[in-house]
């Protein structure tokens, strides 16, 4: 059957692309976590949060959120690689500088996003009231998270995040040309992995590891104050640019 119609969208539409990309994804993650174990101050951080984890799981109310949300993320996911990103990627050659520059790109954009919407619908800052409040506190229920912590969340809420990382893909690459799958690859991993980290139950530290213990110290004085600052995901950069870093004393530069 011909449709005549669909032909100018099927032809940017790279299924099988949008296939390499997931699949690197996931050769990726597999491949950077066995690597990290042979570090001492990431094997030690995954034995503390595993134990945290599998503690954590003996309550019934937190496995089922747990399970609640493997659902729903494998039908976002079927959504995002199935009719997003083949409309986003390319494998034509590239300058070298392109894909590191494109990848800053995606997840600064993301988080510039992402602040406002976190410290404006979810929390209430006296603008709009924080109309998504109740359905962001699912997520604050964990005061003191550990890594998988960072999928303790409502459905609803996976999805804005997912949604507005999506679509800043989208939007780029209308801008910018399609995306080479690599920066994909590489974006959506340090997109996850920098989330997960942000809820890591981290000890180390000393260098290299100092950033790592800042960024996880931050989101847990987050976690700790429903109210408190330190909004943005990626960096702490857009908290430091509007004044809501909460470094959880005196120290506290909240607008």
């Amino acid at each position: 059957m011909n449709f005549p119609l669909l032909a100018p969208l099927l032809a940017h539409y790279h299924w099988l692309l949008s296939l390499y990309a997931g699949a690197g994804i996931v050769i990726v993650t597999v491949a950077g976590n066995r690597l990290l174990r042979l570090v001492p101050a990431f094997r030690a951080a995954q034995r503390l949060n595993q134990d945290t984890y599998r503690k954590k799981m003996e309550r019934p109310a937190y496995a089922a959120n747990h399970a609640w949300n493997r659902k729903w993320s494998a039908l976002y996911l079927v959504v995002i690689f199935g009719l997003i990103l083949p409309f986003c990627l390319t494998a034509a050659a590239q300058p070298w500088w392109k894909v590191p520059l494109d990848i800053v790109v995606i997840l600064m954009f993301y988080d510039f996003f992402y602040y406002f919407t976190h410290r404006f619908l979810f929390h209430d800052n006296g603008v709009l009231g924080g109309p998504l409040i109740k359905m962001h506190a699912v997520h604050h229920r964990q005061h003191n998270p550990c890594r998988w912590d960072a999928s303790y969340i409502h459905p609803l809420e996976v999805a804005i995040g997912l949604g507005l990382y999506v679509a800043s893909i989208f939007v780029l690459s209308r801008f910018m040309g399609n995306f080479n799958v690599l920066t994909i690859i590489i974006t959506w991993v340090a997109f996850t992995e920098i989330n997960l980290q942000n809820h890591n139950l981290w000890t180390a530290d000393y260098f290299p590891f100092r950033y790592l213990n800042t960024i996880s110290k931050m989101h847990h004085n987050h976690h700790a104050k429903f109210t408190g600052g330190n909004y943005a995901t990626i960096s702490l950069l857009y908290d430091w640019m509007f004044g809501t870093l909460d470094y959880g004393d005196e120290r506290k530069g909240k607008a």
